[in-house]
C-alpha cells in the first residue's frame, strides 16, 4: 500500500487519521489541522497510509519540537500509530524506514522519541522501538523515557531539559492540573468539556493550561504535551479518556489510594 505526505497543499482535502468521524471533536479536529499548517513552516512532517485508517507518523526537527528536551540536530518522532487490521503488516517498520532515510538526507545525527517506561497512552510502544534499534538514553521519575537511534555515533545523547520534571504543586497548586495542546484532535474537546464536568461533579479544583507555542511546550513540567494530567502535583496519566466521567475514577484510583 502507498503512503502519502499530508502538507499545506493537500491538508484541507486529506484526513489526519484520528477523530475522523467523531462529531463531538469536529472543532478539535480542525484545530489539529490548523496546528499542523503552522508547524509545517518549521519543518514538521505528517506521513500516513493512503487509506481511511490510523496508520501514520509525525516528526520534525527536535529544536522546534513540542517537548522539554535538548536534542540538537535530531529528528523528533511524535505520534506514531498503526491500529486495527493494519497491525503486523510491516507498516510501522516501513514508516520508520522512511524517517531514517529523511534524517540521513538532512544530515541529522539520529532520531529521538519519548515513550513511557511502561506503555503510556498516546505515546509510542517503547519495547517495539527498542527492537528496531533504539536505545534508552534518559528517564524521569514520572516514568517518561527518551529513546534514541543514532546515525552519528559520536553525537551527544538527547536529554530532558530542566523543566521536564518540575514541581507542579509549587507552581499550580492543589487539585487537578491538565496541560494540553492542539497536537491531538481529541484534547481540546475532552479537556474543556469532559474534564470540566468530571471535576465539577467531584468538587475537585481544576486548572487547565493550553500549550500554544513550541517555546511554551519546551518549558512545561511534562514531556507529554498532547495531554498530561496531574493531581496535587503528582503526574497521573497521558490518557485523555481520564477526562470522562466513566473513566476518571478508575484512572485516579491508584493515585488516590
Amino acid at each position: 500500500m502507498a503512503y502519502i505526505e499530508v502538507d499545506k497543499d493537500n491538508i484541507d482535502s486529506e484526513h489526519i487519521c484520528c477523530a475522523i468521524s467523531d462529531k463531538r471533536c469536529a472543532e478539535s479536529y480542525q484545530a489539529k489541522k490548523d496546528w499542523l499548517k503552522r508547524e509545517f513552516d518549521s519543518g514538521y512532517r505528517f506521513l500516513r497510509l493512503d487509506e481511511r485508517a490510523k496508520v501514520f507518523i509525525e516528526y520534525g526537527p527536535a529544536e522546534n519540537g513540542w517537548a522539554p528536551i535538548l536534542a540538537s540536530n535530531y529528528l523528533l518522532i511524535n505520534c506514531f500509530w498503526v491500529s486495527g487490521k493494519y497491525k503486523k503488516q510491516g507498516h510501522g517498520k516501513a514508516l520508520l524506514k522512511q524517517i531514517e532515510k529523511e534524517a540521513k538526507k538532512q544530515g541529522k545525527d539520529g532520531l529521538v522519541t519519548i515513550v513511557g517506561a511502561k506503555k503510556f497512552h498516546f505515546m509510542s510502544d517503547g519495547k517495539w522501538l527498542l527492537r528496531q534499534g533504539f536505545e534508552h538514553c534518559a528517564e524521569l521519575d514520572s516514568g517518561f523515557v527518551l529513546l534514541v537511534k543514532k546515525l552519528n555515533t559520536n553525537a551527544d545523547n538527547p536529554v530532558f531539559n530542566k523543566f521536564a520534571n518540575a514541581d507542579v504543586t509549587g507552581t499550580e497548586g492543589k487539585g487537578l492540573v491538565a496541560y494540553y495542546s492542539n497536537r491531538c484532535p481529541y484534547a481540546e474537546y475532552h479537556v474543556n468539556t469532559s474534564l470540566i464536568k468530571t471535576a465539577k461533579k467531584r468538587k475537585i479544583p481544576l486548572k487547565t493550561i493550553k500549550i500554544k507555542t513550541a517555546k511554551q511546550a519546551q518549558s512545561v513540567p511534562s514531556p507529554a504535551t498532547i495531554f498530561s494530567l496531574f493531581y496535587d502535583g503528582q503526574f497521573v496519566t497521558t490518557d485523555i479518556s481520564a477526562c470522562m466521567d466513566s473513566r476518571f475514577d478508575k484512572v485516579m484510583k491508584a493515585v488516590l489510594s
